[in-house]
């Protein structure tokens, strides 16, 4: 079984990702990282010099080729991943894929995500909390029909790590 980490960027996709394939004894993969190593760039230069739409076809394509070869695999995703395409249904019928969504608040996100905004090419140019919260709101209304489509749907506020790994391997075991 490979467990499919969803939800909105600083949501804590691969921290808990990592916390739960040690937990697990699991193989832990990031997305984006491998997206990286194929491409030999960061995500923020294929954004800049490729654009969005190449970018979603390279993820879509990563994600499908890691699903066909792993097993035991607890991989994070870009917070857009599964908005793209049918990718979200896709792994909803992939018989060895769990989406699983690490539901944030937007008061959490706007606080995580103002502090490393340089290090993300979507909200790097946002230079108060306020237009921050307002550009993470728009999202979330956008992709919480998505999101919540997700097999398990975990709430990890006021959680520490270890909580919500507890809370996960509970639901998905």
């Amino acid at each position: 079984m490979n467990i499919i980490l969803i939800g909105y960027m600083g949501s804590g996709k691969t921290t808990v990702g990592k916390a739960l394939s040690s937990k697990l004894n699991y193989s832990f993969k990031d997305l984006d990282a491998e997206i990286e190593k194929i491409e030999g760039k960061k995500i923020t230069t294929i954004f800049s010099e490729k654009g969005e739409i190449y970018f979603r076809k390279k993820e879509n394509e990563v994600l499908q080729n890691i699903l066909s070869k792993e097993n035991k695999l607890v991989l994070s995703t870009g917070g857009g991943t599964p908005c793209y395409g049918t990718i979200m249904d896709d792994l909803l019928k992939t018989e060895n894929a769990i989406p699983v969504y690490l539901n944030a608040s937007l008061d959490l996100l706007t606080e995580r995500l103002f502090s490393e905004k340089e290090k993300r090419p979507l909200i790097s140019h946002l230079e108060s909390k306020e237009l921050l919260k307002d550009f993470v709101r728009k999202h979330l209304f956008e992709r919480s029909f998505v999101y919540n489509k997700a097999a398990i749907n975990v709430s990890v506020d006021d959680k520490e790590v270890s909580e919500i790994v507890e809370e996960l391997i509970l639901k998905l075991f």
